[in-house]
């Protein structure tokens, strides 16, 4: 070999070394990032939505100047006010009349005028009243009416209102006053002077209309963690009614399993050593029963969802498009997330999903934990809906959004990023099938849903509302709870309304009831509830007469009034129940929607109960009535201060109208029993304690929808499945080869909670 050979191969390794390194290098270095590609569907709702729309920061201020110069009262800020005061309570938008908003987003009719719905409270005036006026027309109001006698049948009594946080500090500011009588007693029990124990309220407040007297469980408060685990077995009954809070007592003193009249009787019980006290240290941060500081320092990064090519959806105003679904979103300050418009393929299912309320009913042997029975929409769900934490309460990638409220206050709050949207792969097939017989093949397709969520924070509660939407075209609500039991003081047989998790620390059994509205629109307003079963008969076998078989068959029904079809808690209900059109599909059966219940709730209250008709609602797993627009919600936030003579009885709904082919509602409810346990600390997990609803297209197709999503895979044993123009799958390497782009963490969920209580914590 002479020199020159021996030089070429020589430069030609080093070329080949030097084309490696550079492949090396290229490898190791850090990925592009990742080129969004704007969604696939195309957004022609020019704006119709916004009929819909909450209210902006902007609006309600001109509300509030609207009813300030011309109610002809003076108007106290509510976070100011005395009960003897008048005070705007809360502001939300007044959606239009179905029939309008149908005119004008189907039949080309004019946009009905955008109004406000306001809430006020008179306490200064002879006959002290609540009263709700809708204001209009936005953004200029030049009118309001007064709609409190149309919508509830009479005028709302001043004492149905819910409390306000100035009351709960007008409260708190007696409690400590009274406590001060017992100093020896704190001293002894709870290493305390009573400044630094927490109050918890319970509700109703009473046992009577009129009534207003509540029960406040006391806890040891350490900084950074949940107090409800930490019952120091004191609790005290405060008369509240009067409009005059100087006026205002302590009726009544509870301390482990004994009842005082006084905290000056407590006092010389326990100086007379009459009493026996139970002595409880104060906790550390460090040791405190229920911290839920992490104990352990980060590890490895776990999974990251993350969209190489940007989110396949789109947000715009109030409403979400995403691969044939369109969606309608808003927040109700009081009952919580609302969707309307609820369309697949441009054709409405459904015209309104909403939350409707959530009752939590507590059992116990102390007098706050036995008498309980919160009905959240009174507090706020809407309101206390605060900012999510991106990465964990959802992707972080998810997109969020702002929603503003107006309660309490004249003026307009922001939770920011308090609701999220987002493109959920459920790392489950949506369909699939392998063939290994007469032909080989795979054919099968993800299972991706776009999530609308918020988060509610309501007292030691936090609830985890899902709307989810499929590609088979159903629709799923799902609720999950979460955060801190409540607990009892454990003393006697405590046991039997719990289980012990603390040293003195009962965590009490507790139901959870969810309500909500669903107003199917399935191919038209006119729809018809049919339900189908199994059933077997006995017949002599076709080719053997001398045997016979039980043959299953399809039990079908046409349901005619809304008796029949009122479903209760506990009772057997057909498997298969839709909403049906009178147009078929291609097949020759009635296009419907099928509603699927997943839920075991307990029962709501005894029929004998004074409280029941409030929560009449909890009497049916399902209950569908035609709909009405002076039915617009099945409770009341006045429900839970008079639960007695409640406000809205979600039982007279029913009254026996024919339902077929007429537009109707499905009122939903959902719910569990839960008895904590040792689990429970430091707080309850969502695994389990989760429930909901499908909407299920039946028949309303000719097939599964999900055939023309552009995420479906297919290939079969003569192709390469490996290569990218057989199978997207194997387009995914090159096409996540590089990096999403993360928006620097930031969270601003604690600002201005100081300038607001939490409801009914102190």
């Amino acid at each position: 070999m002479n020199m020159k050979t021996v030089l070429i191969l020589l430069i030609l390794a080093l070329a080949t070394i030097f084309a490696l390194v550079c492949v090396l290098l290229t490898r190791g270095g850090a990925p592009s990032t990742c080129q969004h590609q704007p969604p696939e569907q195309e957004d022609t709702d020019d704006g119709q939505s916004l009929v819909f729309a909450d209210l902006t920061p902007e609006e309600m201020v001109q509300v509030v100047r609207y009813l300030q110069g011309n109610l002809g009262v003076q108007l106290v800020d509510a976070s100011r006010a005395k009960p003897s005061d008048n005070c705007i309570a809360s502001i939300d938008v007044q959606v239009p009349a179905k029939a309008e908003v149908l005119r004008f987003l189907d039949g080309g009719g004019p946009r009905p005028p955008r109004e406000a719905l306001a809430v006020l409270y008179f306490g200064n005036q002879p006959d002290p009243n609540v009263t709700e006026y809708v204001v209009g027309p936005l953004p200029t109001p030049v009118y309001h009416r007064d709609v409190t006698v149309q919508k509830y049948g009479g005028k709302v009594p001043y004492y149905r209102r819910p409390v306000t946080g100035k009351e709960y500090m007008d409260i708190n500011a007696l409690i400590q006053r009274e406590l001060r009588k017992a100093p020896r007693f704190l001293t002894a029990c709870c290493e305390s002077n009573g400044t630094d124990l927490a109050i918890l309220t319970t509700a109703p407040r009473g046992f009577k209309s009129g009534d207003r007297e509540t029960w406040f469980v006391l806890f040891h408060g350490v900084a950074g963690t949940g107090y409800y685990l930490s019952p120091v077995g004191l609790e005290v009954l405060v008369e509240h009614r009067d409009l005059h809070v100087s006026r205002w007592q302590l009726r009544q003193v509870f301390y482990n399993g004994w009842y005082f009249s006084s905290t000056e009787q407590l006092e010389n019980a326990f100086v007379a050593n009459l009493l026996e006290v139970v002595r409880i240290e104060k906790p550390q941060a460090e040791t405190v029963l229920g911290s839920i500081r992490p104990r352990r320092l980060p590890s490895s990064l776990g999974p990251l969802q993350y969209e190489p090519q940007g989110p396949r959806y789109r947000v715009r105003d109030n409403r979400v498009t995403f691969q044939g679904w369109s969606i309608a979103f808003g927040m109700n300050p009081n009952s919580g997330p609302r969707l309307f418009d609820i369309r697949y393929r441009g054709e409405r299912i459904v015209y309104e999903l909403s939350l409707q309320e959530a009752l939590a009913l507590y059992g116990s042997n102390c007098p706050g934990g036995m008498l309980t029975r919160y009905l959240d929409g009174s507090f706020g769900i809407g309101r206390f809906a605060y900012e999510l934490v991106r990465g964990l309460d959802c992707p972080y990638t998810a997109t969020y959004v702002d929603r503003h409220y107006l309660a309490e206050s004249e003026t307009p709050k922001t939770n920011q990023n308090s609701l999220c949207i987002f493109e959920h792969d459920a790392a489950l097939p949506l369909r699939r099938h392998f063939s290994d017989s007469q032909s080989l093949y795979y054919g099968g397709l993800r299972k991706n849903t776009l999530v609308i969520r918020a988060i509610s924070t309501l007292i030691n509660y936090d609830y985890i509302w899902d709307f989810m939407f499929h590609g088979s075209g159903a629709v799923e609500a799902r609720v999950h709870a979460t955060g801190y039991i409540s607990s009892s003081f454990l003393h006697g047989r405590g046991t039997n309304y719990g289980n012990r998790v603390g040293p003195y620390t009962l965590g009490t059994m507790h139901l959870h009831h969810i309500h909500y509205k669903v107003d199917l629109d399935v191919d038209g307003q006119l729809n018809s509830l049919e339900t189908q079963d199994m059933g077997y008969e006995l017949v002599k076998d076709p080719w053997s007469m001398q045997n016979t078989i039980e043959r299953l068959y399809l039990r079908r029904e046409r349901l005619e009034r809304e008796d029949e079809a009122a479903f209760p808690l506990n009772a057997p209900m057909p498997r298969y129940l839709s909403f049906a059109s009178p147009k078929p599909n291609k097949w020759g059966h009635p296009r419907s929607y099928r509603i699927q219940i997943a839920s075991f709730a307990g029962e709501h209250l005894p029929a004998s109960s004074p409280m029941e008709r409030s929560i009449s609602w909890g009497r049916y797993q399902l209950a569908v009535t035609r709909r009405k627009e002076e039915e617009p919600t099945s409770t009341s936030i006045y429900n839970q201060n008079d639960p007695w003579t409640p406000t809205v009885a979600f039982a007279d709904f029913i009254d026996n109208e024919t339902i077929i082919n007429e537009d109707l509602v499905a009122w939903i409810s959902v719910g569990f029993l839960h008895v904590p346990h040792a689990e429970d600390v430091p707080n309850t997990v969502t695994v389990g304690n989760g429930v909901g609803f499908f909407l299920r297209p039946y028949n309303y197709f000719n097939e599964d929808p999900s055939v023309d999503s552009p995420d479906g895979v297919y290939f079969s044993g003569e192709q390469d499945a490996g290569a990218c123009g057989v199978n997207p799958l194997a387009c995914l390497p090159p096409a996540t080869a590089c990096a999403p782009h993360l928006s620097p963490f930031h969270y601003g969920g604690f600002l201005n909670l100081s300038l607001a209580p939490p409801p009914g914590g102190l």
